[in-house]
């Protein structure tokens, strides 16, 4: 009878055998336990942060919030750009797109942006640590975290094993909103005085759910025909698009139309 510990061994051979080998040796990317560490450790400063910082005052942190966020706007816009560029100039389709596992330079630097989307997953988790060291919990949500976690999961999978293909869609339009959404923290970051310049909050909201529900056209599509690009990956990103879709759309009714009615009544 098999073990558990050699089930263990060849799961993890076999993890190794399907990565993609020009990235399974870049950084974060080399075994699970770099980002697992880096997963519990972030669920442990969502549970116990709020209590340890109870009997404390909140920090302001606007030396280092202004240029994190201004920093992650620029960052977002790379990564859009080279998202575009790098399938524009290898010919991808909307349709069915593989993942182009070979050495050429646009397939390299395909995998490049793939691995720089993953990083700002694992550095957006600081969006989180700033919440609660500001003593900000309202905005630490089910929602909030849930968006969080998720992510660096799916793109550390992505990294490793399909760092390309039809999944370039889903970061390069998730890197155009997040160009947005860091300049509006960043702007926010500034203090009271700017809220009268950030009216459009409400407008970003709909520009999330707007890109959600083309992750699910996108990939909903690319289930109804026959591709060489993994099924169970596309499928783990339609329902995972819904999911984001209920989430974000009884944020935004929560938020503004429930609201409304209320201000109406």
């Amino acid at each position: 009878m098999t073990t558990f510990a050699e089930k263990l061994e060849r799961f993890q051979a076999w993890t190794i055998e399907v990565s993609d080998p020009r990235t399974d040796q870049w950084l974060l990317l080399t075994s699970p336990a770099p980002i697992t560490v880096i997963f519990v450790l972030y669920l442990l400063i969502v549970f116990a942060g709020p209590g340890f910082m109870r009997h404390r005052n909140p920090l302001t942190l606007k030396w280092i919030i202004i240029p994190y966020n201004l920093g992650l706007v620029g960052l977002s816009a790379y990564m859009a750009y080279e998202f575009f560029m790098s399938a524009y100039l290898a010919g991808y389709s909307l349709k069915c797109q593989p993942v182009d596992y070979s050495n050429s330079p646009l397939a390299l630097r395909m995998a490049n942006v793939c691995w720089w989307f993953f990083f700002s997953k694992v550095v957006e988790l600081l969006d989180t640590v700033f919440f609660i060291l500001r003593k900000k919990p309202e905005q630490v949500t089910f929602l909030h975290v849930y968006h969080h976690c998720t992510m660096i999961i799916n793109w550390y999978l992505g990294a490793k094993y399909i760092a390309g293909g039809q999944s370039f869609f889903v970061a390069m339009l998730n890197s155009f909103v997040h160009i947005f959404m860091y300049s509006y923290y960043g702007l926010a970051a500034f203090g009271p005085h700017m809220q009268k310049y950030l009216w459009w909050k409400r407008y970003l909201t709909k520009m999330q759910l707007a890109q959600f529900l083309a992750f699910v056209v996108h990939m909903g599509y690319n289930l109804t025909i026959e591709c060489a690009f993994p099924k169970g990956y596309t499928i783990a990103v339609f329902i995972y698009a819904i999911s984001l879709i209920i989430l974000f759309g009884n944020f935004y009714y929560r938020t503004y139309s429930s609201k409304k009615k209320t201000k109406t009544n």
